[in-house]
């Protein structure tokens, strides 16, 4: 079986603009947050604000969904780009041994603000930054060392050498012409959630760019909003000091 690599994130971290370069280079079959898909809407969802009458999907457990990235794993490379609070019960050193883990990390002014300009009724249990701390933490003490963090605006400014130092950190090669690609594309035929209304942006997209923020700035949020933020933001702060620095 290869090692399955994971590229762990927050909600509207820019992480789907990753695995869209990912998907780019054409030597991994890339997966868009399969745990998530049953965490939301599997026959036993574990989303908060799920209630009676909503979508499942009979069959979708996240069991199933392991064992469906295992299969795939023993016959070619795969990468995931997912969230750890949909598993965070399943961590343990086996489970977690059959990934090479990265992370991908971003300031909780934007997160926040952008999951409430989508979700004004979020949970805060759906923001996810404890759970990446705590399984950052748990993989530290694991291996002995911390692995690979990227902060979202380093790899926006500098695409080039963030995305080269991602890919010396998982051992895959660097290819940069997946760095760039012709906009028009779907995101939605890879995302499972609300016909992939949440990556527009995306689909008239040419690479990795800084993006012009469209919601509210979080001195203008709600204070709830606000209180999420703080409570978000130390979590951010310690995998901030474990990121990758190019140009030093």
């Amino acid at each position: 079986m290869n090692k399955i690599i994971a590229l762990w994130a927050v909600p509207r971290s820019t992480s789907t603009a990753f695995e869209w370069m990912m998907r780019q280079r054409g030597d991994l079959e890339c997966l868009h947050e399969p745990f998530g898909e049953a965490w939301y809407q599997g026959e036993e969802p574990l989303w908060q604000r799920w209630k009676s009458g909503d979508r499942t999907t009979p069959g979708l457990t996240l069991e199933s969904v392991w064992e469906d990235l295992q299969e795939r794993a023993a016959k070619g490379a795969v990468f995931i780009k997912d969230f750890p609070h949909y598993i965070n019960h399943m961590w343990g050193a086996e489970f977690l041994s059959h990934f090479t883990h990265a992370f991908l990390i971003r300031d909780p002014a934007k997160t926040v603000t952008s999951i409430f300009n989508k979700w004004p009724d979020f949970d805060e249990g759906e923001v996810g930054f404890p759970e990446q701390r705590a399984l950052f933490d748990l993989l530290t003490a694991l291996d002995g060392a911390p692995p690979p963090v990227i902060d979202s605006d380093d790899l926006l400014e500098n695409p080039h050498e963030m995305v080269r130092a991602f890919c010396d950190a998982v051992d895959i090669p660097f290819i940069e012409d997946a760095l760039t690609w012709d906009p028009g594309g779907d995101p939605s035929e890879h995302s499972w959630w609300d016909g992939g209304s949440f990556h527009h942006n995306l689909a008239n997209s040419t690479g990795l760019t800084p993006q012009k923020r469209r919601y509210v700035e979080i001195d203008a949020a709600p204070e709830r909003v606000k209180q999420v933020h703080r409570r978000m933001k130390p979590h951010y702060d310690h995998l901030y000091r474990h990121r990758i620095r190019v140009g030093h």
